[in-house]
């Protein structure tokens, strides 16, 4: 298997491994100076005041579900097409997810939908910038300016995302950021979220270190002992100066591999423009688009086989695919639990019937792309 080309694959270089040993060597595993440094660089380049780095995107987003004060019966509406972490977080919070069907354009949540959705108890509006395109922010921020309602930008596929010249994750109350394996920059698992109102940020921390006044690496700082007093019953969601380690060094090479992203999306738009499937809509006008994913559908009735064999046959030709969604109401918890109709979101369940995701790490060579789109042009031929 050592030719299997592995999906989402991620490039470490020998800066992110000296930073690490030099951890190791100096036994600061923990939360520290690494995990502050990179959440100062990180809201340098958001373009934020504040920046809380925790152990995942999904810890980002249930916090900020958390300092919203959600309680029984207030609901929070987002996509039916994302990662079930999004839905997950609204529920541990303990309110109530409402989902909203998807643009088949964009594959972005409808914002026509969110304020079809929206009743008296809502209190806030996560929206998915889907595969690194930006959601139509000026009509969901109408929306939330005009029901008063709070914004958790779910920002896992957006680090580089822009929307009419603003970065993506500042336009709500919070943006919330992932650094898992397979994103575009990486600390193995990872998350932050941003925010330019300092209380939101501190609560957030507090709430990621049990819930306690003091971080753990300022009480036993050289600086002298510190007293904690436990204020909230929190979480144990903090980043370790392990990842840290990683991610200040992949920061730095953001745009690096954006480029690379960007000539691997050109080059499968241009070599399979002429075949029975569906790609990607072209990229708006005064936007960025991050290229984290790069999606194409397989309808069975266009293409002669259908999603799952197309996978399969991948598969078989040592390629690693993905399937970034099933709809969130294909789910059989979801659907015993909130009684949600597939047929009320057709946009996303159509999409997530049929969706692929190709590889486009910035780690891919020239063979190994040429490789990709020969399998998926024979795949198609039934070779």
């Amino acid at each position: 298997m050592n030719d299997f080309i592995v999906f989402g694959q991620p490039i470490i270089e020998q800066d992110e491994i000296n930073e690490v040993i030099d951890s190791l060597k100096n036994s600061w595993l923990g939360t520290g100076p690494k995990v502050r440094r990179f959440e100062n660089d990180f809201a340098i380049y958001k373009s934020t005041q504040y920046a809380a780095a925790l152990n995942s995107c999904t810890a980002g987003l249930h916090l900020s579900c958390c300092a919203l004060n959600l309680k029984p019966g207030d609901e929070v509406i987002t996509t039916a097409m994302t990662f079930c972490a999004t839905v997950n977080t609204i529920i541990h919070s303990g309110a109530t997810p409402v989902l909203a069907d998807i643009d088949p354009a964009s594959w972005n949540i409808d914002p026509l939908d969110i304020e079809r959705r929206v009743t008296p108890n809502t209190r806030a509006i996560i929206p998915v910038h889907f595969a690194g395109r930006p959601c139509d922010m000026d009509a969901i921020m109408q929306i939330a300016k005009k029901y008063n309602l709070a914004i958790i930008e779910d920002c896992a596929h957006a680090i580089e995302t822009e929307y009419k010249g603003k970065k993506a994750g500042t336009f709500g109350d919070f943006g919330v950021f992932s650094f898992y394996a397979t994103k575009n920059i990486v600390t193995g698992e990872g998350g932050m979220v941003i925010s330019n109102n300092q209380e939101n940020i501190a609560r957030i921390k507090k709430l990621a270190l049990h819930g306690m006044s003091t971080d753990a690496w300022k009480r036993f700082s050289d600086h002298g002992y510190k007293h904690y007093l436990v204020e909230e019953a929190g979480y144990k969601y903090n980043m370790l100066d392990l990842q840290a380690a990683i991610g200040i060094h992949q920061l730095k090479r953001v745009e690096k591999y954006s480029k690379k992203r960007k000539h691997i999306w050109d080059l499968y738009n241009d070599e399979f423009k002429s075949l029975p499937i569906t790609l990607p809509a072209p990229i708006e006008k005064n936007t960025r688009h991050a290229y984290h994913l790069f999606n194409i559908m397989i309808n069975e009735d266009k293409c002669g086989i259908d999603r799952d064999t197309f996978l399969t046959e991948m598969t078989k030709k040592k390629i690693g695919v993905g399937v970034h969604y099933q709809a969130i109401p294909h789910h059989p918890f979801y659907k015993e639990k909130y009684n949600w109709n597939p047929n009320d979101y057709p946009n996303a369940v159509k999409f997530g019937n049929e969706t692929v995701s190709l590889p486009i790490s910035a780690k891919l060579n020239d063979n190994e792309l040429e490789r990709i789109i020969k399998s998926v042009k024979e795949v198609l031929n039934g070779k």
